[in-house]
């Protein structure tokens, strides 16, 4: 069967889709950004966590059946082309490359500063310097990016279960009351109200996406279904018990109250019981963390281009591969727009950066929208046609229906929060933009073919 991904190599294996998709997930988000979730929701984020973690399994086991249902088709933005039509395709597509191109920058710049804490290079030299290391890395070979991959999740996830083993041993050499004080002290267990669980889910929501590079990597493996649903079962399931559990232990140490958004609440649980050089050792974790998410931003914006190209929803010339099967065109395009941005951010901090980065904020929101109604879309075709399908979404029509919703209120959460208002605003206008140009797109083929 011919798809759009013909052409690229198929030397990714099971491991490194795997790695790829826990790597996807577990960033800095997760080092840092946990910080302003607790602040946000105190012990209780737990429970935002945990909500966040359900969608993006049922997410993940959308992908699945759909892959399992029609094999071969490509990406998610092929399975949204076929639930909902070519539209779905061409915008999920489009807007999924924008969104990921500008994490290359985001992540970029993070980097940078990080780097400029040890070394004296300035960010505008040290941003552009780590896209073209990475860049490198994805050009060599695919298989050469999924080994990256593989051992920078290997050390992300070798941190949180180490971290996790080493304040589970304090709490059980200190004591269970102690550790569940710490948690009640200070207004319970909802100390800012029941409310305050879904407040949080916009900031943890984003922490936790990723997950779907899974469906783009496994392209690149022998069993590209296989691989898929392989990661839909496992993976969302341990990045739940990861984020749970390493955030519990956070707040079990460390009084809710206490932590710094902004700064990183490993290095304040294990800095509160004397781990030593722990600000150093995350430190480094975080730059490794920063890394990887850039490896797999540069990846995955590289595989959607040469996938838009292949289709015909993008230029001819995004298609180009090396003998090795790498698509490097896609790929320097993809970096040569992640290093604009992060030059933007250095130029024009206040300007074109921030609104890229506003822009591209609720975007990926979006995209997995179009993923579910194209789940349920493909799904209510494929019933009426009498296909037996051998993964399925669970008690259909209802869990896909509660997935959209769930999707609908964090977006109408971003919506009713000041600070995150306009990334609502802008990823609509996005979405309008790519709408638009599909329709511009197929009015002129059909211009051109009369």
């Amino acid at each position: 069967m011919m798809t759009e991904m013909d052409g690229l190599a198929r030397s990714l294996r099971p491991r490194h889709v795997t790695m790829i998709s826990i790597g996807g997930i577990i960033g800095a988000g997760i080092f840092v950004g946990s910080g302003a979730a607790i602040a946000v929701a105190g012990p209780a984020v737990l429970l935002s966590y945990a909500l966040c973690g359900g969608l993006i399994f049922v997410i993940m086991r959308m992908l699945g059946e759909m892959a399992v249902a029609r094999p071969g088709v490509g990406s998610f933005s092929g399975y949204a082309a076929l639930g909902l039509g070519d539209w779905a395709g061409f915008v999920s597509g489009w807007l999924y490359v924008y969104f990921w191109a500008t994490t290359i920058a985001i992540e970029a710049i993070a980097g940078a500063k990080i780097l400029g804490t040890v070394v004296a290079v300035p960010v505008w030299l040290a941003a552009p310097g780590l896209i073209g290391l990475m860049t490198l890395v994805n050009l060599l070979s695919v298989r050469a990016y999924g080994e990256f991959e593989f051992w920078f999740a290997a050390l992300k996830l070798a941190t949180i279960i180490g971290f996790i083993g080493v304040g589970l041993g304090w709490i059980c050499w200190a004591g269970p009351g102690l550790a569940w004080r710490h948690v009640v002290a200070h207004g319970g267990v909802f100390p800012l109200g029941w409310g305050a669980v879904f407040t949080a889910i916009p900031v943890v929501i984003f922490s936790m996406m990723g997950s779907e590079v899974a469906t783009i990597a496994a392209a690149e493996t022998e069993d590209p279904a296989g691989n898929v649903v392989r990661a839909g079962r496992t993976v969302s399931l341990r990045i739940m018990v990861f984020y749970v559990g390493a955030v519990g232990v956070i707040v079990s140490i460390v009084p809710w109250h206490r932590v710094v958004p902004g700064l990183s609440p490993f290095t304040q649980a294990l800095s509160a019981i004397h781990v030593p050089a722990a600000g150093l050792v995350m430190n480094w974790v975080v730059f490794t963390a920063i890394l990887s998410c850039l490896n797999s931003a540069i990846y995955v914006t590289s595989r959607m281009l040469f996938e838009m190209a292949r289709r015909g929803d993008g230029p001819a010339a995004l298609g180009g591969l090396t003998g090795r099967h790498v698509p490097w065109v896609a790929i320097l395009a993809g970096c040569g727009f992640g290093v604009l941005v992060a030059l933007g951010s250095v130029f024009s901090p206040n300007g074109i950066f921030v609104f890229l980065l506003q822009s591209s904020g609720s975007i990926i929101l979006l995209v997995y929208l179009l993923i579910a109604l194209a789940e349920i879309g493909l799904r209510r075709r494929l019933t009426r046609a009498g296909v037996t399908l051998r993964v399925r979404v669970w008690a259909f029509p209802y869990v896909s229906l509660a997935c959209v919703g769930g999707i609908l209120a964090v977006l109408g959460l971003m919506a009713a929060t000041p600070g995150l208002r306009v990334q609502v605003a802008l990823g609509l206008a996005g979405f309008g933009v790519a709408l638009a140009a599909f329709w511009l797109r197929r009015r002129g083929m059909v211009m051109v073919r009369a």
